[in-house]
């Protein structure tokens, strides 16, 4: 009995010692699973090949000029010189009117996608593909067909009324865009081979992720232009302006790294990049609001066959008075002030430029990361491709199409004409007796004229 007992007090101990054994055990394992996991992420990142370096694309005459300079105040030079150069052609441009805005959208959203998708054929081999480089295109057309339609039924019915021949085109415009991407579509599975099923695949969805942030932000960009200049203007100078305070301020004052994806990145040149962008887009947006070319929303006169930017200022546009805060009357010395409302939603899109654009940068940055680019195209000297550039721009016109639709647009009487222009003519005089004797209800019409 005695040894029964002594057996029967060890057991536990044992047991608990198995647990304890069994614990190690799984912890070992468990470690060993990490490691297993973090070698794979590691081999996949060393699998992904090597992209080709981009080729120097300096002048010559600033490649010789700059030739006694240090690699870096180099690179702070052409990078000043190209800027401001590509600044006065900008200027140019806006100059020129909307539509020369228009065509400058539509041509930096096309090398925008071309370098995205030179990208992947040169990450992924896919050179060999059959019909790919051609499918890729034809679905680039496919999307725009469809956006820019859309666009021209907007803003153009009175025009297209006046044309036969295009009525069928937008009565049966999401209908025709519809069978083109079909077709397109039919021809990928059509041109799907054995042991490159999973390649073409992987292809198929970087075109449309490309097309997705290339096509459908740039016709954000153009749906904000015609509201406005000033909405087209101010968001995209606020982007510029914080892109190059930043790297002002960090290239002589920074210190402290902001993320990892970007090592240049640094506390002191996101901070004072912000601050700068907010005083511009204040003091900018005060200039643009005095003018009705920068605030009346982009028309097309089918009469004079051009686009004009005449209307009466809205009251965003108007100066009034309005009372400074208590804090800021002792630092000041003012009671009110004069000012535009445009100038404190101008606030709005400048702290977005200013503290969530860069995050456009930082996501671009992961991106070439991932695949072992130091940009993503050499077009420009010292700044890299067109979508190096504008890898903010994009975040940024999605945030004001959305500010304006939840904040500013309200209904658009020149619109709602224009679609009641393409209705027949029995639409449109059952819409006429509606509205008039809606109006009668109201008070606004006399009864005497009813009938």
């Amino acid at each position: 009995m005695a040894a029964r007992r002594r057996r029967w007090r060890a057991a536990p101990e044992e047991d608990g010692e198995e647990e304890e054994e069994e614990k190690e055990e799984g912890s070992d394992q468990e470690a060993d699973l990490i490691e297993r996991l973090d070698d794979l992420d590691l081999r996949n990142d060393c699998d992904v090949p090597d992209v080709p370096s981009s080729i120097d694309s300096t002048p010559e005459i600033l490649r010789r000029a700059l030739s006694g300079l240090s690699a870096r105040w180099k690179n702070w030079w052409i990078r000043g010189i190209l800027t401001l150069a590509m600044i006065s052609v900008f200027f140019l441009i806006i100059y020129m009117g909307s539509f020369m805005l228009m065509l400058l959208v539509l041509s930096i959203q096309v090398k925008c996608f071309h370098e995205i998708i030179t990208i992947g054929y040169r990450v992924y081999h896919s050179y060999d593909l059959p019909w790919f480089r051609s499918l890729s295109w034809y679905f680039l057309l496919c999307v725009n067909y469809f956006f820019y339609g859309e666009t021209v039924a907007d803003y153009f019915g009175t025009f297209v009324q006046r044309r036969e021949q295009l009525q069928f085109l937008i009565r049966y415009h999401r209908f025709i865009s519809f069978a083109l991407y079909l077709a397109g579509f039919c021809m990928f599975v059509l041109s799907l081979v054995k042991k490159h099923y999973r390649l073409q695949f992987y292809m198929f969805a970087w075109t449309h992720v490309t097309l997705l942030i290339t096509v459908t932000q740039s016709h954000l960009v153009i749906q904000n232009l015609f509201e406005g200049m000033i909405w087209f203007l101010v968001p995209i100078s606020s982007v510029i302006c914080n892109d190059i305070a930043a790297y002002i301020f960090g290239f002589f004052f920074g210190r402290t790294p902001l993320i990892k994806l970007s090592p240049k990145k640094t506390w002191e040149g996101f901070i004072g990049g912000g601050i700068s962008t907010v005083v511009f887009g204040f003091i900018f947006s005060y200039f643009l609001a005095q003018h009705q070319y920068f605030v009346c929303p982009v028309e097309y006169k089918s009469e004079t066959n051009r686009f004009v930017t005449e209307c009466e200022p809205l009251e965003l546009f108007q100066m009034k008075k309005y009372s400074v805060p208590l804090l800021l009357r002792a630092v000041l010395g003012w009671e009110t002030v004069n000012m535009y409302p445009f100038q404190m939603h101008s606030i709005a899109l400048s702290t977005f430029a200013s503290l969530i654009g860069p995050f456009g940068g930082f996501f671009a940055s992961g991106f070439k990361r991932a695949f072992k680019i130091k940009d993503f195209a050499d077009t420009i000297p010292g700044h890299g491709g067109i979508m190096d550039r504008f890898d903010c721009q994009y975040l940024m016109a999605t945030f004001v199409h959305v500010y304006i639709t939840s904040f500013i647009r309200g209904p658009n009487p020149s619109k709602l004409l224009k679609q009641l222009l393409v209705l027949q003519p029995e639409q449109q005089l059952n819409v006429y007796k509606t509205l008039k004797s809606h109006l009668v209800e109201k008070g606004i019409l006399q009864p005497s004229l009813r009938g």
